[in-house]
């Protein structure tokens, strides 16, 4: 298989491995076997067929890899490297994948962990990380992406319970997930507030978004709050503010930077094998010196990435990572991922738009993640910001 001669190709050319503990390096590859034994195979025929790929669900709730480091509540032991390094392979595999994991240990979890009551931390925690109970985090809104701190979604006390109006859209997980962190804002303070709503309750309406280019493996959903009811207790405590939501989001960036390693990694790995066994002239493409000299500019870009995230996992380990810093890890591993992956399509020749070589995949998905969790010019904007002192938008 195709699959066998990319993943023989080596990316650690800094010899990062060495700077892993043992327990990072299993979590690394518990889920490179998954994603080479089971997830390569099959993965392009849920993507073409755009369908949720519940088997690979199934097996990765048995790996140990669900939880983003959240301490306790049933969720593994893991470092913020090995968290890293879990997004990096999965999204070396497919990019669904990632994101679905991204949404459901990075968003959703999360967001229970970091500002949920002891007994939300109970009821919910354990299951998520089993993927016994999936899980969403519904905070854009169709006229509100990047402006996301301008959400109009309303939320009215009315007694023991929330009444709960507006739109989101693009939610991964929405139409699937058993519970929902939505965000709206309080009409009283107006100050923006997270509520957990179960799968069911009433006023609830989510429909999936359809007709994607990319990440189609995985589904989001549009989804319309009408008048719905949202008992107290469901509140998210410690969501008093945008700000909560946004500390959220902060460590998130942090897993993007890392997925985006993934996918150039299986770009480089596959542009590589490809070009040691496909001839052209009369001998294999890597004897060319402007392939070899676009090849090594590939892997510099990835060493370059791999060592960002690095830092990233041992600034979470000191409690020392701002948003600017992971904001502009997120920026420059996307950025570099896109053209990392448009050089290995090119080199693919007419193989490079065919799904049986996963790069022309890739090339798809990667335009998601450079967009989500905040774009590439958010992202520049906010260290701009951070750097003079002065903020270039509202």
């Amino acid at each position: 298989m195709f699959e066998d001669i990319a993943r023989s190709q080596g990316t650690d050319y800094f010899r990062i491995a060495d700077q892993l503990t043992r327990e990072e390096r299993e979590h690394l590859r518990r889920t490179r076997d998954f994603v080479d034994d089971e997830v390569l195979p099959v993965i392009n025929g849920y993507w073409e067929r755009a369908e949720f790929p519940w088997p690979l669900i199934q097996s990765m709730s048995k790996l140990g890899i669900v939880g983003d480091g959240i301490e306790g509540y049933g969720c593994p032991p893991m470092s913020p490297i090995a968290t890293g390094l879990v997004h990096m392979e999965l999204n070396r595999g497919d990019g669904s994948l990632g994101t679905f994991l991204g949404v459901q240990a990075g968003l959703a979890m999360q967001s229970i962990a970091m500002l949920g009551s002891e007994e939300q931390k109970q009821r919910w925690l354990p299951a998520m990380a089993q993927l016994d109970k999936l899980g969403a985090f519904a905070l854009t809104e169709p006229m509100h992406g990047s402006d996301s701190v301008a959400l109009e979604t309303s939320a009215r006390r009315d007694g023991d319970e929330w009444v709960i109006n507006g739109q989101k859209k693009w939610i991964g997980n929405g139409t699937l997930a058993d519970v929902v962190v939505v965000w709206a804002r309080d009409t009283d303070t107006k100050q923006v507030k997270g509520f957990l709503v179960e799968k069911g309750t009433p006023g609830y309406d989510a429909v999936r978004i359809d007709g994607k280019g990319s990440l189609r493996a995985v589904w989001q959903a549009q989804i319309t709050l009408t008048d719905m009811r949202v008992p107290e207790d469901h509140r998210l405590p410690g969501a008093t503010s945008f700000k909560d939501a946004g500390r959220v989001l902060a460590g998130t960036r942090n897993a993007v930077a890392w997925a985006a390693l993934g996918h150039a990694t299986a770009a480089y790995e596959i542009a590589a094998a490809y070009c040691s066994q496909r001839k052209q002239f009369g001998k294999p493409l890597v004897a060319f010196q402007i392939v070899q000299d676009r090849l090594v500019k590939m892997l510099a870009e990835i060493c370059s990435m791999q060592l960002y995230c690095l830092r990233l996992g041992r600034l979470i380990e000191e409690g020392r990572l701002t948003d600017t810093i992971a904001a502009i890890a997120k920026m420059n591993n996307t950025r570099k991922a896109r053209q990392v992956i448009w050089e290995a399509r090119d080199l693919l020749g007419g193989n490079g738009i065919l799904l049986d070589f996963h790069v022309i995949r890739h090339m798809a998905d990667i335009e998601a993640i450079h967009t989500y969790e905040g774009t590439e010019t958010i992202q520049t904007l906010l260290v701009g910001r951070d750097i003079t002192g002065v903020g270039a938008f509202a």
